[in-house]
Parts: C-alpha cells; structure tokens; sequence
C-alpha cells in the first residue's frame, strides 16, 4: 500500500502505508518512548494529532488489549521508521487508522524540534497517489485548523457517570474525565480507593453529591483555555474538597486558581523527562505528554512551583500553599504519574493522593 505525509510547508514524504486505507488530517508531533506503542495509541491525550515514533522499530511485541489506556485507538495516525509483524497493522486496521513506513523519522523529528508542531495530512492508498493529488492534499492542511480551535475533550470524554470499586475502600475519589488513561484509575482502584468517573462537564453539585473524598482532574486533548465548563467547576470546588490534577487536569487548576498557559513548541512526548521536585532536590524519571504548560511568569496567587524539568525549566507541578485546613488542599502535576508502560519513579503520587483522601474523609468524620 503506497502512504503520502504532506506537511503544512509543503513538504511531502512518501512511504508504505500501512494499516486502514483512509485519509487523516491532525497535528504532527513525535514521541521519544521505546515501548508502549500500544498504550501511546489508545492515549486519549492523542486525539487530534498523528504521532512519528523516534524509536526506529515499531510492532516486534505485537498487541494485547491488556495494555490498551482507552477503549481503543485515539491518535489520528501513526508514523513509523520500521514495522515489523502483523498485529501492529491488523491492529491499526480494525479502528481505521493509517500508518506510514519506510520514512525518514529523524529528518520528520528534527523539522518538528526546529519549525514547532506542524499541521499534516496522512493518507494510505492501494493506488498511486499523483503528484497532482499532491496540491489537492497540501490544500487540505493548510485549510486544516489549528489544534486549540478544535474541541477535543468531547470525543473522548464518558458520556455517563461510571464507576469503578475498591475492594477494601478506603477512600473515595470523583474523577473528572478530560480523556483519562485507563492506567490512572488502576493505579487508584489497587491502593483502596473506589473512583467515580463523570463528564467533563459535569457540575459542582452532581460532584459533590457523590461524597468524593477528593476530586483528581484527569489528562486530555487540546488547549486548556477551551476547557471554560470544567474550570468553573474547579473553582467552585476548590475550597470545598481537596483537588489534584494531572497534564490537562493540572493545566486546568491553573487557569482555575487564576494562572496562564500557553502553546510549546514541540511539547514533551516520551518516557525520559528528567523532573526535579523543587522543595527535596530530588530528580524523577517521568513519562509526558503535553503540548501546552503552565506560564512560569504568572503561578497563581496563593501557589508555588512544586515541580520543574530539567530539560527546559517549564513548570511540572504546582500547589496552594500550604493549610492546615485539608479542604483547601490543591495540588497538581504537568507529567504522568501513572506512566503506562513506564518509568514508575512517580507512582508515589497515588499514595499520596489516597493518603489525603483518607485524612480529609476522616476530617468529616469528626
């Protein structure tokens, strides 16, 4: 199958296509993981965006619904070096997704690290694709809209509220699904901490009548600034119950507690984000992927930097200042604790969310 990437400068790189037979439009963007094309695939934080894998070798250990973050594959499309076996194509087929092989991933990763994220076209053909389809197609990109035009969370967000069971509960959490990772409420379901995942738009009444001992904004797509519902809600739950967030759940408590984000060039992607715990000097290896940040020039009122990269000093985690009133707890982190399929340097994080969940349910206890 021929595959055609046409770039919004128009820059055009052919390829083998491989995977459904269709035609994607999305945000170009590159991830630095060794592993988990699986879970990178079924990331709903993806939708939008066609993803090029820097590791040069894609598919050698096949694919197992096990490790599937969502209810399937969310990114647009998939660029890739090399494939190798079946399942990895089979597997792109059956959500009509198009991948293209045999291309230059470095030259693709290197325009991207030098321009910023860039508009594109995937397109997968059994047949020739012209070189006069080729100004059809770059007409298409450039008419394509930017990402933070597009209103992504709903794609992926519930529709219902759905629930999921500790065993032994110890706490209880209200989820607010942005386009969460499947991984994320795992990691809080097997430490005793049932979870409640409701709509991204759901109001601060509906949240509270679940009796959550705290509330976690979960990751997602697109630009945070488009996230006004959800940001409401946050501000008139802050105050009321502890609040966390992770990547687009800590975003959005920025912008609630009076904060600014704003647009990275080329994001962060990858499992090996080197991040520095400001107060201990501590450094986490941390999976990432985000393409906007919180503005360092303007922390909220009343909140200091908890995190920072070492890679660029952007801004990885905030907090309120400190209380000794649980209620007013908040607190935030721009990576991924969770890190499906790794590095697990922050899964303490959980811990410490359940560990709050249960002093603040004791709080009302008494």
């Amino acid at each position: 199958m021929y595959g055609i990437l046409v770039l919004e400068d128009g820059t055009i790189i052919r390829g083998e296509g491989f995977g459904a037979e269709t035609e994607v439009l999305g945000e170009l963007v590159f991830n630095t993981s060794m592993t988990g094309y699986v879970e990178i695939l079924t990331d709903p934080s993806y939708k939008g965006q066609i993803i090029t894998m820097t590791y040069p070798l894609e598919g050698n250990y096949g694919v197992e619904k096990e490790w599937f973050e969502s209810d399937g594959i969310k990114a647009e499309g998939f660029v890739v070096k090399d494939i190798t076996g079946k399942e990895l194509d089979e597997f792109l087929k059956e959500y009509n997704i198009p991948g293209i092989s045999g291309v230059d991933t470095r030259y693709i990763t290197r325009k991207i690290r030098s321009k910023g994220v860039i508009r594109s076209l995937l397109k997968t053909s059994t047949n020739p694709i012209t070189k006069d389809k080729e100004t059809e197609l770059l007409k298409k990109v450039v008419d394509y809209p930017d990402i933070s035009e597009i209103d992504l969370v709903p794609e992926v967000s519930t529709k219902e509220t759905v629930e999921y069971n500790a065993e032994d509960e110890k706490t209880r959490c209200v989820l607010i699904d942005c386009g969460v990772k499947q991984s994320i409420v795992d990691c809080l379901v097997e430490r005793g901490c049932s979870v409640v995942k409701v709509p991204y738009n759901s109001k601060k009444e509906e949240i509270i009548s679940y009796n959550p001992d705290f509330v976690l904004v979960s990751n997602g797509p697109g630009d945070p600034e488009n996230m006004t519902e959800t940001v409401d809600t946050v501000k008139n739950l802050i105050g009321m119950l502890p609040v966390t967030g992770i990547c687009l759940g800590h975003q959005i408590i920025t912008i609630a507690l009076g904060g600014k984000t704003y647009k990275l060039k080329f994001g962060h992607r990858g499992g090996n984000q080197p991040v520095k715990d400001v107060e201990s000097g501590k450094v986490y290896i941390t999976s990432q992927n985000h393409g906007f940040a919180t503005d360092d020039k303007i922390v909220p009122a009343g909140s200091e930097l908890m995190h920072m990269n070492l890679n660029d000093d952007t801004v990885e985690g905030i907090r309120k200042l400190e209380s000794s009133d649980l209620k007013n707890t908040v607190w935030s982190v721009q990576y991924h604790p969770e890190a499906g399929p790794g590095p697990h340097d922050a899964r303490f994080l959980f811990d410490e969310m359940v560990e709050l969940g249960i002093k603040f349910k004791a709080e009302k206890a008494n």
